[in-house]
């Protein structure tokens, strides 16, 4: 028997960019809107990956991976996956898209759209989506209304798996009760019509034809109908199981074509089958050669995922038959996803299913266990993708920028993207930690590179950071006026003043508000660290500034005078200021007594300054306590005993008689008084020595 086997045979490129987007999103919180291809063997095998199959959008919970297939969908469907929040694998075929496109344009301009195709069909479901009511939907069968037409132009498109021959003749049909024009586009898939026309040769050249593909599969059916039109002897197989040795026993020339959703492994397993049956195989010996083509058509690609069968277990590992490969292929028990292996449990497993992936194709070897951690990483790119930020360690540079991996991804970050800023010396950073997110995402059968930046990290958060700020700071400003009591942390201490924290708000309590008495270093009224109470003396928002006052919350001096000191007291003091009618005295600071030149001393004084100098210390009496007026007089005579008059003359007396008398009088006051009167003074205070001394010299020259 001699068996050909279609070229076109098994996924399209649609058909296939689909199901390796379902294996490499595999896992849970991934959905696929419909079945992803029309195939039973394909839809068991994609559940088995953790890949839920819905109905419609409102069963898929919200922030999750939908999976639009290659059939496509209508616009409202886009619409609803945005207000659910889903991130959308939209795996649409170009060539549906392509239609969907036209559909739109024609319904924009208030055309009439004729669908050429199933009407239950799912890529035409997804047409007329596009069509805002405008599409009638036309199969061979149909009789249009020819009212649905009238007055308007008409716009055909036809299901891209349609046939050339049954679009040409819709297009008669509807061209015969249209009045205005008719825009014909043949949006047919060129794959389709190629597969439709090698169907067609090879039934016409052949004694039976074997039909592989799903029975809901639209494009299968459509290879039955061409291969029956030209060959009697036309079987239907679903899968493999189907296939029934007998059906081919007669014939010797049979050819095989499958759908553009049937896998490569069905169709390889009816050619396994027919070579391991005598009745079939008894009249020749080409399968061998028709599997060599096959396996020359369908070359394995290292990172591939494949659907192999268990053929037998041995002590290195599970023999496996991998799809369009004749030969056994070892599947090492090092490579089993198995905590320990065992020989007689993979054996019991013989004939089942079994997902491995390529890890090398000359030779070829295939690992379980490699899948898992794929997959893990495949689900962190999936985030990254997403904006998730990742971290590496650099482990290179070149003149671009830096170098580095995250499992089997290779890491580059411009040179541009490290800070914000130029980088220089690019060697520094290497075995360092970057903190990163994804500019781009690249896969290809030979690399898998992530472009990524740092900066964007350091951006970001320098933007969340201003913006916390300033929320903080609309906050603080719209809950602080002016004579609140605050409280806050000393952070900084200048030579000016204090910088405090008031609910994370910087504000300036100056040097001149710290202390009623002044300071000369902040360092003597306030301590970094500690927290005190203060009163809110300014605010500027618009300049974003807070003058705060220590002292406004500390009691005055002269507020304490009348506590401390009465009228009559003793005072110790010291000379701060002298002016022509007397001295300023500090009792303390902020407390100033004032002597006045005729409280000084019992002899008339021309000019304080003869008796006391600045910074001079001396007791002094209190006269007069005025705390409501801040006065406080002070007499420093009233400390000092009077001097004694031991005679007094008449004014008859001569006056050089008088003047020697007084001098003597004088003289013998001073030498009465010289021993204990006199001493006892000198010792009462600084300031009242020096006025007992003056007073003594004054009455020597006298």
């Amino acid at each position: 028997m001699k068996v050909t086997v279609a070229k076109s045979s098994g996924f399209c490129k649609g058909v296939r960019h689909a199901v390796e987007t379902a294996e490499r999103l595999a896992g849970s919180g991934v959905y696929v809107l419909g079945e992803l291809v029309h195939n039973r063997l394909v839809t068991e095998s994609i559940a088995r990956r953790g890949i839920v199959t819905v109905a419609s959008v409102e069963e898929v919970p919200q922030g999750a991976v939908l999976i639009l297939r290659s059939h496509g969908v209508g616009k409202e469907v886009y619409a609803r996956c945005a207000e659910r929040g889903l991130r959308v694998e939209d795996c649409t075929c170009p060539f549906v898209r392509r239609t969907q496109r036209i559909v739109q344009r024609a319904a924009q301009e208030r055309k009439t759209v004729v669908i050429a195709g199933e009407r239950s069909h799912p890529e035409v479901i997804g047409l007329v989506g596009w069509s805002d009511g405008h599409a009638v939907v036309v199969g061979v069968e149909d009789t249009p209304d020819p009212a649905a037409f009238a007055g308007k132009d008409v716009v055909i498109v036809a299901q891209t798996t349609c046939s050339e021959e049954i679009f040409g003749k819709i297009v008669k049909i509807v061209s015969k009760v249209c009045e205005k024009t008719v825009e014909i586009f043949k949006t047919i898939c060129y794959t389709t019509k190629e597969r439709q026309e090698e169907a067609a040769a090879l039934a016409a050249a052949c004694d039976a034809m074997l039909v592989i593909g799903g029975s809901n599969s639209s494009n299968t059916n459509r290879l039955y109908e061409i291969c029956r039109s030209r060959c009697a002897n036309v079987f239907r197989l679903a899968d493999a199981a189907s296939f029934r040795p007998e059906l081919l026993k007669n014939f010797k020339n049979v050819g095989i074509v499958s759908g553009a959703s049937t896998p490569d492994a069905q169709t390889q397993e009816v050619l396994f089958k027919m070579e391991n049956n005598t009745e079939v195989n008894a009249t020749n010996n080409v399968m061998d050669e028709v599997v060599a083509k096959m396996e020359d058509g369908h070359k394995l690609k290292k990172g591939q995922l494949v659907t192999a069968i268990i053929s037998s277990a041995t002590e290195e590992g599970v023999a496996v038959l991998l799809p369009f490969f004749k030969k056994e292929t070892l599947l090492e028990k090092e490579e089993l996803e198995c905590e320990t292996y065992s020989k007689e449990e993979y054996a019991a497993k013989v004939g089942e299913e079994i997902e491995v992936m390529v890890t090398s194709v000359n030779p070829v070897k295939i690992s379980q266990k490699i899948i898992a951690k794929i997959k893990e990483e495949e689900e962190k790119i999936e985030s990254i993708s997403g904006g998730e930020e990742f971290d590496i360690t650099c482990t290179g540079f070149n003149k671009g920028g830096l170098t580095g991996s995250m499992g089997t991804y290779t890491v580059f970050v411009p040179a541009k993207e490290i800070r914000m800023g130029y980088v220089k010396e690019l060697d520094k950073y290497v075995g360092k930690k970057l903190r990163l997110k994804a500019l781009e995402i690249k896969r290809s059968d030979r690399k898998k590179e992530i472009i990524a930046s740092q900066r964007v990290v350091l951006e970001e958060e320098r933007a969340a950071r201003e913006q916390l700020k300033a929320e903080r700071e609309a906050e603080f400003f719209a809950n602080v006026h002016v004579g609140d009591v605050v409280e806050g942390k000393v952070e900084r201490i200048t030579n000016f003043g204090a910088f405090v924290s008031v609910n994370g708000f910087d504000c300036l309590a100056h040097i001149s508000d710290l202390s009623w008495t002044g300071v000369k270093s902040v360092n003597e009224v306030l301590e970094i660290g500690k927290v005190y109470n203060f009163k809110v003396l300014k605010v500027d928002e618009q300049n974003k500034k807070v003058s705060i006052g220590y002292k406004q919350l500390q009691p005055q001096p002269w507020d304490l005078v009348s506590e401390k000191y009465a009228e009559g007291d003793i005072v110790h003091g010291k000379v701060v200021r002298i002016v022509p009618f007397g001295a300023f005295v500090e009792v303390e600071n902020g407390i100033d007594g004032l002597v006045h030149v005729s409280q000084i001393s019992h002899e008339w004084l021309e000019n304080p300054t003869s008796v006391l100098s600045i910074g001079e210390e001396i007791d002094a009496k209190i006269l007069v306590l005025d705390p409501a007026n801040k006065k406080m007089t002070l007499s420093i005579k009233a400390l000092l005993p009077e001097p004694e008059v031991t005679h007094v003359r008449s004014r008859r007396d001569e006056e050089g008689r008088g003047e020697r008398r007084g001098r003597k009088s004088s003289r013998s006051y001073r030498d009465d008084h010289e021993d204990d009167g006199m001493h006892e003074w000198s010792e009462g205070g600084a300031g009242g020595a020096s006025i007992a001394e003056m007073l003594q010299n004054k009455n020597s020259d006298q």
